[in-house]
């Protein structure tokens, strides 16, 4: 069976990234290593063992292939990734609370809930929680 291991986000800055990602959305660091000249190489996952093999890797943004994929992703106001949540209603509320700006607020989307937000280093991010 082929399963995902890593998938990667475009972001403008991998240690500001990192922090949103960890200290805002709840993830935890899997490997963060200092590659030189200032590049960092850092995925995350989900916290507490759920997902133990999947891991996100926050990759930089600029270049001819990903500045205008992140450029055209934004204006579309299309996310760059889905993340579902249990509780949507109260992941909105506790991100709004940290100051994450949603572009929209939890609403019904086919067979999920949804919402979108802004994650500060260049892309929208959707929340899903399915309906029940």
């Amino acid at each position: 069976m082929i399963k995902v291991a890593m998938t990667g986000v475009y972001v403008d800055d991998v240690a500001t990234a990192h922090a949103f990602y960890t200290d805002v959305l709840g993830f935890e660091t899997r490997t963060r290593m200092d590659l030189g000249d200032g590049t960092l190489f850092v995925t995350v996952g989900a916290r507490e063992g759920a997902q133990p093999d999947l891991q996100l890797l926050l990759e930089p943004g600029q270049g001819p292939i990903a500045e205008p994929y992140r450029r055209a992703l934004h204006e579309a106001g299309l996310p760059c990734i889905v993340f579902s949540v249990d509780d949507l209603q109260a992941e909105y509320d506790r991100l709004r609370g940290l100051g994450v700006r949603f572009t929209h607020p939890p609403q019904e989307q086919g067979p999920v809930i949804a919402a979108v937000f802004d994650d500060t280093v260049g892309n929208l991010v959707q929340l899903v929680q399915p309906k029940e």
